[in-house]
């Protein structure tokens, strides 16, 4: 039975999961949609130029002040808002239509950043107008995100969604591996005013993409009309999702302590290394190119599983913590390419699983929780890790930053792993010869009982049917 948009209970209403590999011609499958290639092509420009930004922005408050404290404290206030109203912006996304939200805040972005250029050209810019500029834009970035999240699925459609976000995956790492590159000469040839400049030029372009989309070809996602509540039902919603509980989770994990990376690689390559300033940009620039290549590989995945997406975790964790005990820095540089590897590996698996797995009218907000836990993460995790590294060495804060979400990745998995009656069979005359497989029952169990153990909580109110170990063993 089909629900209506307008149905209450389409909210809560299943998607289905793609499971068949895509074939090599459909490496750039999101790519044939006219609307996503305009999209697409003016998110490469903006990433880039956004990181360029960022770059300036920073070295901009620090020939203000020549303070590395107020440079951080830049920072934080980019993130402030949405850690205070990231689900707010959700709500919002869920009611209005998401590209003229994205055409009213991409005008506004242009107009800060053009002010605080011309501030920073003549001259005049004082260390108050860059953090209420830098304050603003973060708050637009609160409403900018989930709106965007719903949008690709309106450019692409759900059977192109997957290929569409590791695509993005490619874009942005792409703009990490330009952007700050580009901006330091810029900094050093013109100064830091005309990078910031060229951002609010490329916010331009992004308005312009977004007036030349053919509107007919669009995927409306349906709105919900403004009611109280909403907020309370995204929090059941992914409570009572597995699919996107546990993604939640495990980010939860490795943003907190697994993406304060560029902060501890500086320690590396001042305290440990002794590369200087060459040899971090090095080793972001490695990075990079592990995430790029993790980005374009995860086009290729075949299907989507809860069980993928731990040991994407896990292999990252441990990577990360391979790296800071490692003695020679011939060895360190290979790990970082297999850190950015598998950090985007599981960003992709777990952004595409609770994409995937929400009904467009209730997307905006779950995808806000997303960006919340993915950015408030870092703002949680920056300020530890630099502490430990400052105290006990960059070396054992990056030991750590990868040993948490490696142990974390376990433990759910163990979950995962009971709460689905399954169990690890090792089979040494196998080519895999570790498997996952349904636990055996006892001798002694009725013949009749055989409903399985519940492999989750649902909230009070529902019937919906508990998945098999068998079910659970494909995830």
């Amino acid at each position: 039975m089909s629900l209506s948009p307008t149905d209450p209970a389409a909210v809560t209403a299943p998607l289905p999961v793609l499971n068949e590999r895509p074939k090599w011609r459909d490496t750039f499958d999101a790519l044939r949609s006219y609307n996503y290639r305009l999209y697409v092509t003016a998110q490469l420009v903006a990433n880039t130029t956004g990181w360029m930004q960022r770059i300036a922005t920073d070295w901009l408050v620090l020939e203000l002040t020549g303070n590395v404290a107020l440079v951080g404290l830049t920072i934080a206030l980019q993130f402030l808002p949405m850690l205070l109203l990231g689900a707010v912006g959700g709500v919002v996304a869920d009611r209005v239509s998401k590209r003229h939200m994205i055409l009213a805040i991409q005008t506004v972005v242009a107009l800060l950043s053009g002010l605080l250029a011309i501030l920073a050209i003549t001259g005049t810019v004082e260390l108050w107008h860059v953090y209420v500029i830098v304050f603003v834009i973060g708050l637009l970035q609160v409403f900018d995100g989930p709106a965007r999240s719903v949008f690709v699925n309106e450019l692409v459609g759900h059977s192109r969604l997957r290929n569409a976000i590791s695509l993005n995956a490619s874009i942005f790492h792409l703009g990490g591996l330009l952007g700050p590159a580009v901006s330091g000469v810029l900094i050093v040839v013109v100064g830091a005013g005309w990078a910031i400049a060229i951002n609010a030029a490329a916010a331009v372009i992004t308005i312009t993409s977004l007036l030349l989309m053919r509107t007919s070809e669009l995927r409306i996602a349906p709105r919900v009309p403004g009611k109280p509540g909403q907020v309370r039902e995204a929090v059941r919603y992914i409570r009572s999702k597995p699919t996107i509980y546990w993604p939640l989770t495990m980010l939860a994990f490795v943003s907190v302590f697994g993406m304060s990376l560029p902060s501890l690689l500086a320690g590396m390559a001042d305290r440990v290394y002794y590369t200087g300033a060459t040899g971090y940009g090095l080793y972001n620039s490695l990075v990079a190119v592990g995430a790029l290549t993790g980005a374009l590989l995860s086009t290729r995945r075949m299907n989507l599983r809860l069980r993928s997406i731990v040991i994407a975790a896990f292999c990252y964790g441990a990577l990360q913590m391979t790296a800071g005990l490692v003695p020679l820095v011939a060895v360190f540089l290979p790990l970082l390419i297999g850190v950015g590897m598998a950090r985007l590996l599981f960003a992709t698996a777990a952004e595409s699983m609770t994409q995937l797995s929400t009904n467009l009218a209730i997307r905006g907000r779950v995808m806000s929780f997303y960006i919340l836990v993915l950015v408030g993460g870092q703002a949680i995790g920056g300020p530890l890790l630099g502490w430990l590294a400052e105290h006990y060495g960059p070396r054992l804060a990056l030991v750590i930053s990868g040993a948490v979400p490696a142990v974390a990745a376990i433990v759910i998995g163990l979950v995962l792993a009971r709460s689905g009656q399954l169990t690890l069979r090792v089979e040494l005359h196998r080519r895999g010869f570790v498997r996952i497989v349904p636990r055996k029952r006892r001798a002694n169990r009725p013949a009749d009982d055989r409903t399985p153990r519940r492999p989750f909580r649902r909230g009070r109110g529902t019937s919906r049917p508990v998945a098999s170990p068998g079910a659970l063993s494909r995830q």
